[in-house]
């Protein structure tokens, strides 16, 4: 018996390994594994150059559990080791410096085993004794039993192995019990081995036999040695990717179509890459790229390998080009990461501007699905993404037809082209709750995109900086001649004093509205559009949406929302207020309207008089006299106010109209939307 100690600088590895890899523990297992295929792979490479000429056999490897020992036994066929190759291979390990070592890898398992060609040691982290029984594919080779306790002392003794490869046999530690629960051990060659090319069995399958399940004498295999991403796309169905992606994601819709990545240079890549249905909720479609290395599992936390956006697409990305064994922050800088996801940006923009050429009309039916992404794309990439989606990225008007970017340019230039030169795109956000507005545009010739998608507010922003001389303006955001402006707007007939009455009018009867503000205005629309009209600023409105997405806005969400009611003064209805409410205040506001004008006369002349002289000039007597004058004018207005308000208090047609421009917005509800309903019986009546 040979005996020695393992060729490192530290006494205390294996509690380090302990300590600082058992966040990650459970990786020891793909480890063993991975291990068992590389020795399994490089026999068949042996055999097919012709140095090892013997049957193959059977190349299968197992994994079992032995609960009454205690053990959890992964063994190969492949080539096996002699003991010059054990002391070689796990004898010495590349090691130094454990102050360094806790101190730099302490938070990352991956990295400290990818760093130190510690994948076999791994075993250590759940074990308190490992043993490898092996024996060489080389003729007369003796098998070798080697044995280490978790400290740097080992043993290697002669054995018995009836065919070349190795048995890892490890000795479950007390406080790792779990790995010797069958549910968690085939939970984990799930995850980790699923796809590895050489058949990997654990236990038996199991057939229901007399009321129960009983194991049968076939292998049960938990992997498929021949992943679809390995296979050549002219071999394949559409049938063969939707169930593999079946296979991935059980629980998800069927994916709208998908990407074979299939590259060899400059780096090694292959790969499925799905279009899942996308809904509107962005994070809960990430994570569902699993990456892999020689279809071992690495992760599925894609960020900073693949484009943000990307990160909602589902699949696998296979490459032997990323290192098994890495922390992310060395994913992300890495030359040849960088490189495969530029790549990746590319074929997904290739395939779906193919899609759009080769079948417009299916692409078309995608559209609500994929423009999430497509959008999001275009966000995060404005740079890059967006120079290509450009092409065929779409705008669906509110009639469901569908333009590109350079079609709906060519359909509105002629029509939706301001005074000023700028091309005005409207959109709607809701088409039922738009309704009145869209048929306003549309009665005056013109088209109206529904951008009503999570991520259309932000790309509104995006594509005005894109497109040349242009604006988004959301159909409800103005009247509709002042939405498109072409010439000076058309003035109103009224007086000055009958705009200003008949705004008092409307004004002191709008509800209080939490977080909500109005101002009323008047304009002439003509006698055919609707007597009441509230629209809201397109430049708030969109601020207060930008910052629920960007950090650093959120002040935004804190201010009221702020609408203008518009009153028709060409409408007979308006007309007819203004008529009643000068009839039924005349008198009580001819004294008023008097001692108001006489006081504003006096105050424009005050203001043009100490407007001339400095601020020192002014007497504190000629002050006083100027405050006590715009004293005056607002108690008078005030007085004025009251009398319109008293009266518009009881019109049953100004609470109609406000109630009516209300319920048009999903505005009136509660008691409001009560009374509503009762003046609206009372009127019929």
């Amino acid at each position: 018996m040979q005996k020695g100690n393992i060729g490192v600088t530290t006494e205390n590895i294996f509690p380090v390994i302990k300590k600082f890899l058992y966040s990650d523990h459970e990786i020891f297992l793909r480890e063993m594994v991975s291990n068992a295929v590389d020795a399994t792979q490089k026999l068949k490479t042996l055999a097919s150059q012709g140095d090892y000429k013997e049957d193959l056999g059977d190349l299968t490897i197992h994994v079992n559990i032995d609960k009454d020992k205690g053990t959890l036994t992964i063994s190969d066929n492949g080539i096996g080791m002699t003991t010059d190759e054990i002391d070689r291979y796990i004898n010495q390990i590349a090691f130094s410096g454990v102050n360094d070592f806790m101190e730099k890898y302490k938070e990352n398992a991956n990295q400290i085993i990818g760093h130190f060609g510690l994948g076999f040691y791994s075993a250590f982290m759940v074990s308190k004794k490992v043993e490898i029984i092996t024996k060489s594919y080389r003729e007369g080779a003796q098998a070798v039993k080697w044995s280490c306790d978790g400290s740097p002392s080992f043993t290697i003794e002669d054995a018995e192995r009836e065919g070349h490869g190795s048995d890892i046999v490890l000795y479950i530690d007390e406080d790792c019990k779990e790995f010797l629960e069958k549910p968690r051990i085939e939970t984990l060659l799930n995850k980790y081995c699923k796809f590895l090319p050489v058949p990997i069995a654990f236990g038996k399958k199991t057939e229901w036999k007399d009321g129960k399940q009983v194991d049968t004498a076939e292998d049960n295999i938990i992997n498929s040695i021949e992943p679809l991403w390995v296979k050549a796309p002219s071999t394949l169905k559409d049938e063969d990717y939707k169930s593999f992606y079946r296979t991935l994601y059980p629980m998800q819709d069927e994916p709208l179509f998908w990407i074979h990545l299939n590259v060899d240079y400059p780096f090694n890549l292959t790969g499925i890459l799905y279009f899942p249905r996308i809904q509107s909720n962005i994070d809960l479609q990430r994570n569902k790229i699993q990456l892999y290395c020689n279809q071992v599992f690495v992760t599925d936390q894609v960020e900073g390998i693949v484009p943000e956006f990307l990160t909602l697409l589902h699949g696998v990305i296979d490459s032997p080009d990323i290192p098994l064994n890495v922390s992310r922050s060395y994913l992300q800088s890495d030359a040849n990461v960088k490189k495969i996801s530029t790549y990746i940006t590319k074929k997904v923009a290739d395939r779906l501007q193919a899609i759009f050429k080769e079948d417009r009309k299916g692409y078309e039916e995608k559209w609500d699905n994929l423009k999430l992404f497509i959008n999001y794309g275009m966000l995060s990439e404005p740079e890059t993404f967006y120079d290509r989606a450009k092409d065929f990225a779409l705008i669906k008007d509110t009639e469901g037809k569908y333009f590109t970017f350079d079609e709906y340019k060519t359909l509105i230039k002629e029509n939706q082209t301001n005074k000023n030169g700028e091309l005005v795109y409207l959109y709607a956000t809701n088409v039922d709750e738009q309704y009145t507005y869209i048929e306003a545009a549309k009665a005056k010739g013109y088209s109206v995109a529904l951008l009503d998608g999570q991520l259309d507010v932000p790309v509104i922003s995006l594509l005005e900086s894109k497109f040349e001389k242009s604006i988004f303006t959301r159909v409800d955001a103005d009247t509709i001649d002042r939405l498109v402006v072409k010439d000076e707007p058309k003035s109103t007939e009224l007086s000055e004093d009958d705009r200003d009455n008949l705004s008092q009018v409307f004004r002191t009867q709008m509800p209080k509205l939490d977080k909500t503000e109005f101002s009323v205005e008047t304009q002439s629309l003509g006698e055919t559009a609707q007597p009441v009209v509230i629209t809201q600023s397109e430049y708030m409105r969109r601020m207060k949406e930008i910052s629920k997405f960007q950090a650093g806005m959120s002040f935004y969400q804190q201010m009221p929302d702020t609408y203008s009611l518009v009153l028709n003064t060409d409408h007979p209805l308006i007309k007819k207020v203004l008529t009643d409410t000068d009839n039924a205040t005349q008198e009580a506001l001819k004294p008023i309207e008097s001692e108001l004008k006489g006081q504003q006369a006096r105050l424009a002349a005050l203001h043009q008089s100490q407007g001339k002289k400095k601020p020192e000039e002014i007497s504190q007597e000629e002050k006083d006299d100027l405050q006590n004058t715009e004293k005056a004018v607002n108690e008078q207005r005030e007085k004025k106010t009251q009398v319109l308000s008293a009266y518009a208090k009881d019109n049953k047609i100004v609470h109609q109209l406000i109630d009516l421009a209300l319920l048009q917005n999903g505005m009136l509800k509660g008691a409001a939307l009560n009374a509503f309903l009762k003046r609206s019986v009372d009127m019929i009546q």
